[in-house]
Parts: C-alpha cells; sequence; structure tokens
C-alpha cells in the first residue's frame, strides 16, 4: 500500500495528452507521462485495502499494491524487479491495456480508483531510461528446441521465458518485422515500434532467433483470411516443424475480421480494418508500398466501436480525411457505469477515446443495409437504426438513411485463426474456430496433436495484449514441463 491516509488526501490524476491539433500532424505518441513526484502522490492513493481485487482484476495477476508503495517510497529499481516478475512487457500494457485492473481497484467502489497504468507506464519507461533492463541469459543450457509460431505479445512472453529456462527458442513470423499485432495492427501514435525493437535485442541476447517472412503451413486463397496481412518469402510445413524441434507452440493471433456481406460489398473502398491499419504502420515504418489506402480528403465510415475502430479514426484524421464517422451496432452505453452492480468486474459504459477527442462523429444501435456506388466504386451506403428485443435485432421502421462514404472500413472484429494454418497441423478446434487446449491439468496448452501446443488469441480467440501475455507466460511453463518433468518458471 501507499500512504495509509493518501486516498483521503489525493486526487487522481490523468496523464496529459498533447493538443489534438498538434497530435494529428504527426504518428508519434503524445501521451505525458507521470512524473516523479505525480506518481509518487498517485503511488500514495493505494489503499489498505486487505483484499487486493486489482491483483485478480489483471489477467498477469501483477502484484500491484507492492509496486505502488515502492514507487511511493522512491524505490523505483525495486517496483520494476516487482512488475517484471509477472509481466514480461510492460511498456505494451502501460500504453495499450484498458486497465480491468483500475475498474477492480477497491477504491473505485467509491471513488476514482488509483491510476494504476500510469504508475506501471512511469516504472517501465524509468527503468529502461536508468538501464535497468538487462538481457537475463539462462546460466545452462537444456539442449532442447522450442519453435514459436507468431510473435505477438504472446509468442514473445513465451519465447522469452522458454529462452530464460534454457531452451533453444527459434520464433518464426510470417511478416517482415516481429511484432504481430502489436506492430502491425496498433498505431504508432499509440505504440511506437521502438519499445519492440528494444525487447527483440533484449531476447536475441537472451538467445532467442526470429526468423522473419516465413510462413507456417499455408494461407487460403479467398475469404476474410486472404487478406492478412503476409510478406512471407519462404513456407515451411508442419511436418519439417515438427521434426527440427522438441516442441512447437502456436501462438499466431485471431486474424480472420468479421465480414459485412451486405449488397455492394465488393466496391472499391470497402477496406478491413487490418487492411488498412498494417499499410500505414509498414509507411511510418520506411517501407515502400506500392498502393495504399488513404483516407485524405475521403468521407470515412468505420463500422465497429471498438479500439480497433477507434484506431482506424485515429488514422484516417492524420490522413486529412474531410469527415471521420463511426457506427456500432449496439445501443449508446451509460456515461457512467453503476458502480455497486458491476464492481470489480469490467463495466460498461461509454468510453471516448483520445481519437474520437481529435474528431468523429459516433452514431449507436445503426446497422448497414447496403453499400451503394458507382462504376465499381464506393460512393455511400445505406443504413437503419435498430432496437434490441429479447435477444434479436430489430431494424425500427422509418429510420433508413443513406450517408455520403468515400472509404468504409470494417472494424467488428476477429472470428478465429487463420483455419488453414491449424488446418495444416491437424489441430482441433473448438465450436469458435479456435485450436482447442485446455488450461488448466497435466495437459494445459496442448493440443491433440503430439508436442504441439496453442496459446493467445489462436487458442482462446480475440483478446487483449495483456492476456496474451499470460497465456504466453502459461505456455511456457507447460512446455518447459513437458521438456524437462518439471519446471521453474512462474505460472
Amino acid at each position: 500500500m501507499g500512504k495509509v491516509t493518501g486516498f483521503l488526501e489525493y486526487e487522481r490524476l490523468e496523464e496529459g495528452y498533447e493538443p489534438p491539433q498538434q497530435r494529428v500532424k504527426t504518428w508519434k505518441e503524445f501521451v505525458i507521462t507521470l512524473a516523479e513526484d505525480q506518481a509518487k502522490v498517485q503511488g500514495a492513493r493505494c489503499m489498505d485495502c486487505g483484499t487486493p481485487f486489482c491483483n485478480s482484476g489483471c489477467p498477469v495477476n501483477n502484484i500491484i499494491p507492492d509496486f505502488n508503495d515502492l514507487v511511493y517510497q522512491g524505490d523505483w529499481a525495486s517496483a520494476i524487479e516487482v512488475l517484471h516478475q509477472t509481466n514480461n512487457f510492460p511498456e505494451f500494457t502501460g500504453r495499450v491495456c484498458p486497465a480491468p485492473c483500475e475498474a477492480a481497484c477497491t477504491l473505485n467502489v467509491n471513488d476514482d480508483p488509483v491510476g494504476i497504468k500510469s504508475i506501471e507506464h512511469a516504472i517501465i519507461d524509468r527503468a529502461w531510461a536508468e538501464g535497468w533492463v538487462k538481457p537475463q541469459p539462462p546460466a545452462v543450457k537444456t539442449g532442447r528446441k522450442v519453435a514459436v509460431v507468431g510473435s505477438g505479445p504472446a509468442g514473445l512472453a513465451a519465447a522469452q521465458q522458454l529462452a530464460r529456462a534454457g531452451h533453444d527458442v527459434t520464433v518464426f513470423e510470417k511478416n517482415s518485422r516481429i511484432g504481430g499485432l502489436l506492430r502491425y495492427g496498433i498505431p504508432d501514435f499509440k505504440m511506437e515500434k521502438s519499445h519492440i525493437d528494444r525487447r527483440i535485442e533484449q531476447m536475441q541476447a537472451e538467445g532467442v532467433v526470429f526468423r522473419t517472412g516465413v510462413l507456417v503451413g499455408a494461407l487460403p486463397a479467398e475469404g476474410a483470411a486472404a487478406k492478412v496481412t503476409n510478406d512471407a518469402q519462404e513456407t515451411i510445413t508442419p511436418e519439417q516443424l515438427k521434426a527440427a524441434f522438441d516442441a512447437v507452440l502456436l501462438a499466431g493471433g485471431s486474424e480472420t475480421s468479421r465480414d459485412l456481406p451486405v449488397p455492394g460489398r465488393d466496391f472499391d473502398g470497402v477496406h478491413f480494418a487490418m487492411e488498412f491499419l498494417p499499410q500505414q504502420n509498414k509507411v511510418v515504418a520506411g517501407d515502400k508500398l506500392k498502393e495504399q489506402i488513404r483516407a485524405d480528403g475521403k468521407h470515412v465510415i468505420v463500422i465497429g466501436g471498438g479500439d480497433t475502430g477507434s484506431d482506424c479514426v485515429g488514422t484516417s484524421n492524420r490522413h486529412g480525411a474531410a469527415s471521420v464517422t463511426q457506427f456500432e451496432l449496439m445501443p449508446q452505453p451509460p456515461e457512467q457505469e453503476d458502480k455497486p452492480l458491476t464492481w470489480p468486474y469490467w463495466p460498461t459504459k461509454l468510453r471516448t477515446s483520445s481519437s474520437h477527442e481529435e474528431g468523429c462523429e459516433r452514431s449507436f444501435a445503426i446497422a448497414t443495409k447496403e453499400f451503394v456506388g458507382s462504376q465499381g466504386k464506393l460512393t455511400g451506403l445505406k443504413t437503419v437504426h435498430v432496437q434490441w428485443q429479447g435477444g434479436k435485432v430489430v431494424e425500427l421502421p422509418g429510420t433508413e438513411k443513406e450517408w455520403k462514404a468515400d472509404l468504409v472500413l470494417l472494424a467488428m472484429g476477429f472470428t478465429a485463426p487463420v483455419p488453414t494454418v491449424l488446418e495444416a497441423f491437424g489441430v482441433e478446434r473448438d465450436n469458435r474456430g479456435n485450436a482447442k487446449a485446455a488450461t488448466e491439468s497435466a495437459t494445459a496448452y496442448r493440443t491433440n496433436v503430439d508436442k504441439v501446443f496453442a496459446a493467445g488469441d489462436m487458442r482462446r480467440g480475440q483478446s487483449l495484449v495483456v492476456w496474451a501475455i499470460r497465456e504466453g507466460r502459461q505456455a511456457a511453463h507447460a512446455v518447459d514441463e513437458f521438456l524437462m518433468g518439471s519446471s521453474v518458471l512462474p505460472r
């Protein structure tokens, strides 16, 4: 805990933002991290609540009261040690995690929660600046070889843990750079990719080998899954991988975008968000593209109200869109949650992102009926307002409307991993199309295929970065136990 009476004395202080008119001119991060004295005061607000629900609200079970107290005491070096005990990459979660720990904070029952995410952000940035984040190569090598397929947060977390246990780890990534959806799905204005690059350097010093541009298995020739970002110059079969390694961990993303099969879907100008966002990230990284989906001067409509949709809003504004509108099928949630009803769980409430603040019209309880166009090009779309009755969507007569649109971005979530990859391995899938593997028992994270494991979005479906890190760490424990008979890795 922090100061005994800190939660009574101090108010919550949010991290600052650069002004919208300034930040939309660049692709740089614009969050202003708490200064040392500000973080100390925020750490002081952590109360002696007896049962810290923040620990269980956090998917990686960060030891939150301890690092809050260490920041309050000014012991930043110990704070990063505590943080790294449960989280391999706090610079990722401190930037893009929605902070379910704060929703679960005991102080949130009748006050503003402790600013846990901002404290975590301050700790890891201070640790990098002070040189406290160093490689941790193993003292002894086991001689066992592990292949990790996918270099997103689940794959990276697993690879780092397994390398530190002494195994020879090779990470395979189909794209030209490491990072998965961290690299290609999250815009640079939310997380600059230098944070991934320096972790890669650390992991290479710990013995991890990265192979980019390598596709394991196959991609489908058509459909939503055929449009995933893929720079592969080489293909490896599952048989080759299983023959060369003692264990294989499938840690790819849930990359099959949810489509909207309404009339006019084939018009030029209707794209998946995950066609649009990776291209811009590649351009920021210096890649030369033959073609890029751009929003300059266009009337943009983003269909989908989640984080991916918000990222499309922010990217469109930086392109210089004429207008940006975001549709959400669900009704508008309340601005303030009913805390006695929802605490300590993640509440449903209206969330306005930094991208929305930069310029966006939002429309709720609205469904797209048809895309309209001329000579093969999109010119607009038709919608109707809806109501939810008995769990079903019912259209409201008289609410039909036609909108002008030059670019529509589909950001309605993801349905499953790329099916042909799992099919190539012969991995059994659950009823949602994910790799079927339990998380408990002696066979945790194992698939039905011998020595093949699955974790992250490929196993649990579309989820948060912090859940991916948790699954990667737990899967590493399971793989280590499979190879060695027991494991000292934390689970």
